[in-house]
């Protein structure tokens, strides 16, 4: 999180919870990934824990650095791929599965490029106000560029869901986004990053809608036949 260690460490926690729920109410491989949302945001939030401490207290300081590239990779590595990647793994519609799987390449990509770039290019975390500033010395063109195919591949994906609730998930994703950019310009990865996970944590309130969905249609299959069989 971007304002305490104490808090960062309390969100992983919750968030920890949420995610072994979630993974639990998954009914199939598919949905495992989807599920784990949160619990890989727990990672994250849980390294940023720990680099406040670095950055605040020196008996930590050994810790700032994997701390500050396991953050960023989680960031900047992870996410682009793994959210179209899951949410193709619940789609079933060949039309939505197409736009998804261009979306996944998308967010291939943009992996690729930032684990280039996180590993030939100088990071530093350092503390600005009350929020943690990864200062990133990566190519601003291609920066610039990669940004916008970040946000396609991150943001899009819950919007080709035929449930109310991931829609309700990627408009919340999609809010906490503007409200980031335009009040924490300086500060988009960790604050963006806190106000996901805390809004992963809705990841499942969807499972549930689909096991109702999932329910509801084999109520109605089971009720079709009976009337069939009249």
């Amino acid at each position: 999180m971007c304002f305490s260690a104490g808090a960062s460490f309390g969100a992983g926690v919750i968030l920890t919870t949420i995610g072994v729920a979630s993974i639990k109410k998954s009914e199939s491989n598919s949905q495992i990934f989807f599920a784990s949302i949160p619990l890989i945001f727990a990672v994250q939030q849980i390294s940023e824990g720990f680099l406040w401490l670095a950055l605040t207290n020196s008996s930590f300081a050994f810790l700032k650095w994997p701390t500050t590239y396991l953050f960023l990779f989680i960031a900047q590595v992870i996410w682009p791929f793994w959210v179209p990647f899951s949410l193709l793994k619940l789609v079933k519609e060949k039309k939505r599965r197409k736009v998804e799987k261009i979306l996944l390449i998308i967010g291939s990509m943009v992996s690729l490029f930032l684990a280039f770039c996180l590993l030939n290019y100088r990071v530093e975390a350092k503390i600005m106000g009350m929020h943690i500033f990864y200062d990133q010395d990566y190519p601003k063109f291609l920066s610039n560029y990669g940004g916008i195919f970040y946000v396609i591949a991150t943001i899009i994906p819950p919007f080709l869901s035929k449930y109310k609730r991931m829609w309700a998930f990627g408009t919340a994703i999609l809010i906490s986004y503007i409200i980031t950019h335009i009040y924490y310009p300086e500060n988009t990865v960790s604050v963006w990053c806190f106000f996901a996970s805390v809004i992963s944590v809705s990841v499942y309130s969807v499972l549930f809608e689909m096991k109702k969905s999932k329910e509801n249609i084999m109520y109605m299959g089971f009720k079709n036949r009976n009337y069939l069989n009249k």
